[in-house]
């Protein structure tokens, strides 16, 4: 393969990361359109630099030593965010209900959608007979980010979705979204681990924890702060 059709995924250097070593020929960072890399800085220090500065600084925090999960509440946390919505697959319900247990045990507002909901039959999207095979009933990813933009959800949880379903649950959601867990029947959704062991060794996570916990209201600070004159 030539350079012309090269990028970074075609690269071994750990050059951009700050580690050393030599860019390559096909380097992006070495073509790199100057107001692209302009543009970039002025939105991630403008409109989206509070949510910049709180992802960096959650990637910091649990780095190796905090699941997923986890790191979802603590980044919810860094932003203040107290209402989180969860789009599920509905054959992760039981899953889906055990991330509102810890959820709501770290005191977030939780609500959740699931893809099969309104159960409209795949043959009206004229879906062919054949996918009826796992299922009747079609996937509303729109539906699902529809309902959470109405009950004005702050951060959406993406479970589970299907490959697809995810990328216009993503396009429709008006609240940011993070993904818990892709969709993989084949290998058991790995990430989901946690979830599964929340009455054995991750039991942990449905006690209040500083690190994890939702952050306090203006209401809720004016009656625990300090009063005195």
């Amino acid at each position: 393969m030539d350079n012309e059709n090269r990028s970074c995924i075609d690269c071994g250097s750990a050059a951009c990361r700050g580690k050393g070593g030599q860019f390559p020929p096909f380097c992006r960072t070495e073509h790199l359109d100057e107001a692209l890399l302009e543009r970039s800085l002025e939105i991630l220090k403008g409109e989206e630099n509070a949510f910049s500065v709180a992802a960096a600084v959650n990637e910091r925090d649990g780095y190796g030593t905090k699941s997923r999960i986890e790191e979802t509440m603590h980044f919810a946390q860094l932003l203040g965010v107290k209402k989180i919505g969860i789009a599920t697959c509905a054959g992760l319900i039981h899953e889906a209900n055990a991330l509102a247990r810890v959820l709501r045990a770290q005191g977030y507002e939780v609500t959740g959608v699931a893809c099969k909901c309104g159960t409209v039959n795949k043959t009206e999207l004229g879906i062919p007979e054949r996918c009826l095979e796992v299922g009747p009933n079609i996937c509303n990813p729109v539906l699902q980010a529809l309902v959470l933009n109405g009950e004005k959800t702050e951060l959406n949880i993406a479970l589970g979705l299907c490959v697809g379903h995810d990328s216009l649950f993503y396009k429709y959601s008006e609240a940011p979204v993070t993904t818990l867990s892709a969709k993989d029947r084949l290998l058991c959704h790995a990430s989901l681990g946690p979830l599964y062991l929340l009455d054995g060794y991750w039991k942990r996570l449905l006690k209040p924890d500083p690190y994890l916990t939702a952050p306090q209201s203006k209401t809720e600070e004016g009656k625990t702060g300090d009063t005195s004159n």
